[in-house]
């Protein structure tokens, strides 16, 4: 792409972050006090509420359920650990990382080594049309919408509508493709045996977990956690990538800073949910460097305003309005809803 082509912001973009390495460097030294610390505070509250929770079936469902959405944000405070020690940035040692990571898939249920391998994979492509698929909601550009003929058309509709993207597409994740090796890594062969260990190992917790407490309420109790836990990941990549001036490029034009800073949102939500959600919110600095613990990332946010200045600030009730956001506009360089390409087609 020629120079005179990119938009002046991201020109600006480019100049008044040319030395962001130097910025975050400081924030990727892992803390062990800090791990510890958050490793006692996620683990602690979870295994107190899912034992309350187990002990709720003999009282009433309603109750355990009200304690399971409580507890499914422990969970995703577990997650983050683990997806801290993916990144290799929670401890300082790389064996810690992953011993602690493979005990917090028992709990996630997502298979430590092999979504770390596909996760750090979006981290180096996100934003690139070519693999959007790869750590991100499935979505159509304009372009390939319109060559659809009406079934592709409403079969993406139907994956669009909220209670299919948030609910039922969480479930068909945990369940199928990550259990299944259904992206191709360079050294397949070893992916896949790597996909298949996680899933021994996280299958041995649940048989002996199972037997210990009863398999009816144990499945019950961690099947419900992880249900809900689905649901508020799902929804958080959806709004941390698909906000409405999101970055979307082909890989010929795709920039790694443009796709931090402009692909990623600050998902400004109030201190404690983000707290509860390890400051994953916080993604624009964290796909900066992947190597910045979460306990990390609010404050290389707070000590160096200008890597938010350009990146999109969403709040909690302006991200119930991405729900609408459908399809990548190329043109306009944003995401539409139907609504507005039903617009666009009739003039």
């Amino acid at each position: 792409m020629n120079v005179k082509d990119v938009p002046q912001i991201d020109l600006e973009i480019k100049e008044s972050l040319k030395n962001w390495r130097e910025i975050i460097a400081k924030y990727q030294k892992p803390d062990s006090r800090k791990a510890v610390i958050q490793v006692l505070n996620s683990f602690l509250p979870y295994i107190a509420l899912w034992a309350l929770m187990y002990y709720s079936l003999n009282w009433s469902i309603f109750i355990t359920i009200g304690l399971g959405i409580i507890n499914a944000f422990f969970l995703v405070r577990i997650f983050i650990i683990q997806h801290d020690c993916g990144h290799q940035s929670f401890f300082k040692s790389r064996k810690l990382n992953n011993f602690v990571g493979k005990v917090c898939s028992v709990f996630s249920f997502m298979p430590y080594s092999y979504w770390a391998k596909s996760h750090n994979y979006h981290h180096g492509h996100s934003g690139m049309l070519e693999v959007r698929d790869i750590g991100d909601i499935p979505m159509l550009t304009v372009e390939e919408y319109k060559e659809r003929n009406w079934w592709g058309r409403l079969r993406y509709r139907i994956w669009r509508f909220p209670l299919v993207t948030f609910v039922i597409a969480p479930v068909y994740y945990f369940i199928v493709s990550t259990r299944y090796p259904t992206f191709k890594f360079n050294n397949w062969k070893k992916t896949t045996i790597m996909q298949i260990k996680d899933n021994i190992w996280i299958a041995l917790g649940y048989i002996v977990l199972g037997f210990a407490l009863g398999w009816a309420k144990f499945l019950i109790v961690q099947l419900m956690l992880v249900f809900f836990f689905g649901i508020i990941s799902f929804w958080f990549f959806y709004v941390q990538h698909q906000h409405e001036m999101a970055y979307k490029e082909w890989k010929d034009n795709w920039d790694f800073l443009l796709s931090a800073i402009k692909g990623a949102s600050y998902y400004k939500l109030p201190k404690m949910w983000q707290w509860l959600t390890g400051n994953i919110g916080i993604h624009h600095i964290h796909h900066l460097s992947s190597l910045i613990p979460n306990y990390n990332l609010e404050k290389c946010m707070v000590e160096n305003k200008i890597l938010s200045k350009y990146v999109t600030t969403i709040g909690f009730w302006d991200s119930l309005k991405t729900i609408n956001n459908k399809l990548w506009d190329e043109n306009q360089k944003k995401m539409i809803s139907f609504s507005e390409f039903n617009r666009i087609e009739q003039l």
